[in-house]
C-alpha cells in the first residue's frame, strides 16, 4: 500500500523539520535539573540525513543538525501562527524610508565564547551571505544593496527597490561571529563542527551519528528564561513505527510526526500528559484552470464555493486532524488579525449544495432533462479533477468532492496521475481541475503574490512559477505591488484586506482545508508549550518555546 501524502508530510516534519525543533539522546545520563530548571528534555530526530556528521553551519539546510537552531539566532524572532514579529538580536527597527531599514541592536549580548556580540558581526554575516551566494538560501540579497554598520549598535540596510517584502526573511537568517568566520577559508564548505560559537541559549556538549546533546548557556542574555538543562536530540526513523512506539510510550517530550489515531496511541496512554497540537499550515485549494470555460466566468466560480463539503473532506480524508480553510486566503484563526471584520464567519464557507446548484442555474448553468448542467453553449459540462494517484489522502478527498460537483450534475472524471506529471502539467496549465496549495506564511506579500500575481503565471503550454490557475486582473496585480511596498502595519492590512476580498468576491480559486504542522508534547517535565488554548507561537518557532517553558512540579529540584 503506498503511503499516504500526510504520512510523507510527517515524516518530512519529523526528520527535517524537526530537526529545527530538537531530540534526544547523550553520551552520559545527566544529574537532576539545578536551580529549580528541569534536568532535560527529549525531542526528536536532529536532522543530517541517514548518516549525520557534526556540521553546525547554520547556513546549509541539507546537512546541518538542528542545534543550530539553539546556538545561532537572528536579528527577531516570529511568532509563526500569530505571525507577530518579536525583538531578539534587534530591539528596535526603523523604515526611514520604504528602501531603508535601520536596526538597533540589543546591549550586552555576547557570543559562547565570551566576546561581545556588535553591529559589526551583523554587517558581516551579510556580506558573506552576498559573496557567497550558495549561503543565501533565503534570497536576500534579491532585495538588498547595502549593508553597513553605522555605529556599535546600529546596522543599516539599504534596498534596490521597496523592501518591506523582504522583512519575514529577517527571522530566519542566523547571525554568525565575524572574529571565527572570517578566518574560515570557504564558508560554504565549512561545518563549524568543533564548538561551534553562537548566541543562542545552548552549545553543543556531545554528539555521535545516534545522539546529540545541547547544553544550556549559563550566560546568554535571557539565561533567566531558560529552565531547562539539556536538550536531548535522538536519530529516528522519520516518523515510522519505531518513533510511534516511543511517543507512546513517552519517551520523547517533544516530537512532530503524523500517528493514525492520536487520542487512543498516544492521549489516552497518559491523559494527563500527553498531548497534542495541529494548528493549520497552508491551504489546500481547487484549482481551476481560468483560460477555459466555465471556469474563466466569476459567477460560475462563485456557486461553487458551497459546493464542496469541507467537512467530510476534514474528517474522512484527513482523520479530522485539520481544519475547513477560509475562502479569503487566510490561515484562520491564526491571521484572523488581517481579516476585514465584515467577512462572515471568517470567510470559511459551509456546505450548501441547494445554494450552489440554485447559484448555478442563476448564473446560466442549468440542469437539462437528464439532469445533467449544461454550459452557455447548451452542452453538458464534462471535465477531469486531478490528484496524484500516490497521495491516498488526496486520493479520498478526490472521492468526496467529484461526488459533490456530479452530484450537481457535472460529469468529473478523477485522474491520479504520478506526482511528477501532476506537478508538470499543473505549471504548463494542462488541466480542468486539480488540487493545490498555496500560502500559510507569515509572509503575506508571498501569501498572495505566488497564487495571484501575473508575473508568476505565463502562456498555456509554459511553466508558470506558481501562478498555476493563471489569474490575471491588473487591480489584484496593484494590490500585491502596494504590499510589496507598504512598510507600516495599517497599509499592510489593507492591501490584504482588499486581496481577500478578491479571493472572496472573485474567487480564483476555492481553499477546502489546511495542511496540518503536526506537534505531540508531555507536560510531566515542562509545561508552558504553545497549544490551542495558548498559541503563543508554532510547533517550529524553537527560540520563543524554549524561553516559555517552565519545570512542572516534581522536576524542578
Amino acid at each position: 500500500m503506498k503511503r499516504s501524502r500526510l504520512a510523507r508530510i510527517a515524516a518530512v516534519a519529523a526528520a527535517v523539520a524537526l530537526a529545527t525543533a530538537g531530540c534526544t539522546g547523550t553520551e552520559q545520563k545527566s544529574g537532576p535539573g539545578t536551580d529549580g530548571r528541569i534536568a532535560y528534555l527529549d525531542y526528536g530526530d536532529f536532522g543530517g540525513g541517514s548518516n549525520p556528521q557534526a556540521n553546525y553551519n547554520p547556513y546549509l539546510d541539507a546537512s546541518r543538525l538542528g542545534a543550530t537552531e539553539y546556538v545561532f539566532e537572528q536579528l527577531i524572532t516570529y511568532d509563526n501562527y500569530g505571525c507577530q514579529a518579536k525583538p531578539w538580536l534587534a530591539t528596535e527597527w526603523t523604515w526611514s524610508d520604504p528602501k531603508t531599514l535601520v536596526w538597533k541592536l540589543r546591549q550586552g549580548v555576547k557570543w559562547n565564547d565570551g566576546k561581545p556580540f556588535s553591529a559589526d558581526d551583523v554587517a558581516f554575516t551579510y556580506d558573506m551571505l552576498k559573496q557567497h551566494k550558495a549561503l543565501d538560501t533565503k534570497g536576500i540579497w534579491r532585495y538588498l544593496s547595502a549593508v553597513e554598520a553605522t555605529d556599535p549598535q546600529t546596522v543599516t540596510m539599504r534596498f534596490a527597490q521597496p523592501g518591506a517584502a523582504a522583512f519575514t526573511l529577517f527571522g530566519e537568517i542566523k547571525i554568525v561571529p565575524k572574529h571565527v568566520w572570517s578566518t574560515v577559508g570557504d564558508p560554504v564548505t565549512f561545518p563549524n563542527a568543533e564548538k561551534p560559537v553562537g548566541t543562542g541559549p545552548f552549545t553543543v556538549k556531545a554528539f555521535n551519528p545516534q545522539q546529540l546533546t545541547l547544553g544550556r548557556n549559563a550566560d546568554y542574555w535571557q539565561a533567566d528564561k531558560v529552565k531547562v538543562d539539556e536538550l536531548r536530540f535522538h536519530k529516528a526513523d522519520g516518523g515510522g513505527q519505531i518513533d510511534q512506539l516511543k511517543l507512546s510510550r513517552g519517551e520523547y517530550d517533544t516530537n512532530a510526526m503524523f500517528v493514525p489515531d492520536i487520542k487512543k496511541a498516544y492521549v489516552d496512554r497518559d491523559p494527563e500528559h500527553n498531548k497534542y497540537w495541529f494548528p493549520s499550515g497552508g491551504s489546500i485549494s481547487v484549482y481551476m484552470n481560468l483560460t477555459k470555460a466555465p471556469f474563466n466566468d466569476t459567477a460560475f466560480r462563485k456557486a461553487l464555493v458551497p459546493a464542496f463539503n469541507r467537512q467530510e473532506i476534514v474528517d474522512k480524508a484527513q482523520l479530522g486532524y485539520v481544519k475547513p480553510a477560509s475562502q479569503t486566503g487566510l490561515v484562520v484563526p491564526g491571521q484572523a488579525e488581517w481579516l476585514p471584520k465584515d467577512i462572515p464567519n471568517q470567510g470559511v464557507a459551509g456546505y450548501d449544495a441547494a445554494r450552489a446548484d440554485a447559484d448555478l442555474t442563476a448564473a446560466g448553468y442549468p440542469k437539462n432533462g437528464a439532469g445533467k448542467r449544461v454550459g452557455k453553449d447548451g452542452k453538458p459540462i464534462a471535465f477531469s479533477f486531478r490528484v496524484p494517484g500516490s497521495w491516498t489522502d488526496w486520493v479520498q478527498a478526490q472521492r468526496i468532492i467529484v461526488a459533490n460537483l456530479n452530484a450537481l450534475g457535472f460529469t468529473v472524471r478523477a485522474e491520479t496521475p504520478t506526482p511528477e506529471a501532476y506537478e508538470n502539467d499543473r505549471a504548463i496549465g494542462n488541466y480542468d481541475m486539480l488540487l493545490g496549495v498555496h500560502g500559510g506564511s507569515c509572509n503575506m506579500f508571498r501569501n498572495f503574490q505566488e497564487p495571484l500575481a501575473s508575473d508568476q503565471s505565463a502562456p498555456i503550454g509554459k511553466k508558470a512559477v506558481s501562478n498555476f490557475v493563471r489569474w490575471n486582473d491588473p487591480r489584484t496585480d496593484q494590490l500585491i505591488d502596494t504590499l510589496r511596498t507598504a512598510t507600516d502595519e495599517a497599509g499592510q492590512k489593507a492591501a490584504v484586506a482588499d486581496l481577500t476580498r478578491v479571493m472572496t468576491e472573485q474567487v480564483p480559486m476555492i481553499p477546502l482545508w489546511y495542511g496540518a504542522k503536526w506537534f505531540q508534547y508531555r507536560t510531566a517535565k515542562a509545561t508552558g508549550w504553545p497549544s490551542e488554548e495558548n498559541p503563543y507561537a508554532a510547533p517550529s518557532d524553537n527560540l520563543l518555546i524554549i524561553t516559555n517553558l517552565r519545570p512542572t512540579g516534581t522536576n524542578a529540584k
